[in-house]
């Protein structure tokens, strides 16, 4: 069993390192059951040094010009070589025990794809709300977050991989594409709840409450005019780190 682990880079190099530390301290986890694994990083048009930061942390690094979160996972995931993708954002650091609930659900056969729930590096009170509340859904409606998600290699190239039309949310449209896959196989998506992924909360410290309400009410009103306007969905592209 060979795993590609894939993170997508736009302007990341203050926190891809600590990423990457803590992607390859949880690759033990998977030597131990005699998985192999890589390290693929997306530099994603970025204008600092995250190309060669990811380079000197042991990563292969692929460069898609497009600025454009979807297309970057694909590009990473164009030159995996593993029957299975892990998708981590790069302001994220998942644990040994994330890895090991993870090894666990792919080795029990019964399982196409996954996620997990998520613990933002941050007390605030609206911070921890929004993250139960997401963590709620994420689990009663098996919907994968961005920030870490597993799938089968082969179940993710049928699908023809991440909708490039989508600038934001594209794991959640992914969701729903895999579902027929795996009722068909007999098989389940999952969200494993018992080993949270570490995450950023920088959003909420860059971006004002009525920056980011006005994205959430416009989402809702108009869900794929919106995540399919790079404009609107500016708060993962226009710089702020």
């Amino acid at each position: 069993m060979t795993l590609s682990i894939i993170l997508p880079a736009f302007n990341e190099a203050r926190l891809l390192p600590e990423a990457l530390q803590a992607v390859h301290a949880a690759r033990a986890v998977l030597d131990r059951h005699g998985w192999s694994s890589e390290v693929i990083v997306c530099d994603n048009n970025s204008t600092d040094d995250t190309g060669r930061i990811a380079r000197e942390h042991g990563a292969r690094v692929v460069f898609e010009p497009v600025n454009m979160i979807a297309r970057a996972r694909n590009a990473g995931a164009s030159v995996a070589t593993g029957d299975w993708l892990v998708f981590i954002d790069a302001d994220s650091r998942p644990s040994a025990e994330l890895f090991g609930a993870m090894a666990e659900a792919i080795g029990s056969g019964g399982v196409l794809a996954g996620g997990a729930v998520v613990r933002m590096d941050s007390d605030d009170l609206r911070v921890r709300l929004g993250t139960a509340i997401w963590n709620t859904v994420s689990r009663l409606r098996r919907l994968m977050a961005g920030s870490f998600l597993f799938v089968e290699t082969a179940a993710f190239r049928r699908i023809g991989g991440f909708n490039e039309s989508f600038y934001a949310a594209e794991e959640i449209d992914l969701t729903h594409r895999l579902r027929p896959l795996a009722r068909a196989s007999g098989r389940r998506i999952v969200i494993l709840g018992r080993t949270p992924l570490l995450t950023s909360a920088r959003k909420v410290r860059l971006y004002s409450p009525l920056e980011i309400g006005r994205l959430i009410l416009r989402a809702m009103l108009r869900p794929k005019a919106t995540l399919t306007d790079k404009q609107a969905c500016h708060l993962w592209y226009d710089g702020r780190r």
